[in-house]
């Protein structure tokens, strides 16, 4: 009989002192649910596997397992979301010259840090609206992967435009430096063009496509 049970003793065991149980209980000195308007108070955040399944009053006991996130002297809000963002770069005097002087491992570099930078500033979800064609959708994957730290992204790649649109990458440029750009690019010039550039970015894994 004891043979006979011994598999589901294992099992009870197992459950009991897996981690994957157990939950993440934040206590939130404030807390904005974004849902009433309202800044309600001492409250509990419970969290399992990485999703909230519930929220009660006052600061909640933890069992054997769980972990107490104290943010007792911190307000607790919903992530921000950003529309328009483009995490390859940041804006400064030589943003429009670093192209001629960086290569993509450069510029994937810097992205993890302003990626990280996003998220500490509390936007948990970004929709990236351009980069150089290779970027943030290696960068979405490292960061659902767990390799690096950053928010929740969807990306249309390499934006499309008309030639000497706001998208295509030889404006200004001295003549030497003028490719003929095309839909890999992101210049398209009628349908078969925009046909074209469409699928590459969905055969790269963008989630979306900017015309601009």
């Amino acid at each position: 009989m004891l043979k006979q049970f011994a598999p589901c003793s294992t099992l009870l065991f197992f459950l009991f002192v897996n981690p994957v149980f157990a939950d993440t209980i934040i206590h939130a000195g404030k807390l904005i649910d974004g849902a009433d308007g309202k800044v309600h108070e001492k409250k509990s955040i419970i969290v399992k596997s990485g999703m909230i399944v519930d929220v009660v009053n006052g600061y909640k006991n933890a069992n054997d397992g769980d972990s107490i996130i104290d943010l007792t002297e911190h307000t607790v809000m919903p992530g921000l979301m950003d529309m328009h963002t483009h995490l390859m770069m940041q804006h400064h005097k030589k943003v429009y010259s670093d192209k001629f002087f960086l290569n993509d491992a450069d510029f994937a570099l810097r992205s993890t840090v302003y990626a990280k930078r996003t998220l500490m500033a509390g936007f948990t979800t970004v929709r990236d609206l351009g980069d150089n064609g290779v970027i943030t959708v290696s960068l979405r994957k490292a960061i659902a992967a767990g390799h690096i730290i950053g928010p929740r992204i969807y990306t249309s790649g390499k934006s499309l435009a008309t030639t000497g649109g706001h998208a295509d990458p030889t404006n200004g440029q001295n003549g030497r430096f003028r490719e003929d750009a095309g839909p890999e690019s992101g210049v398209i010039n009628g349908v078969d063009d925009a046909r074209k550039a469409v699928r590459t970015r969905y055969k790269n894994g963008a989630n979306l496509i900017k015309l601009t």
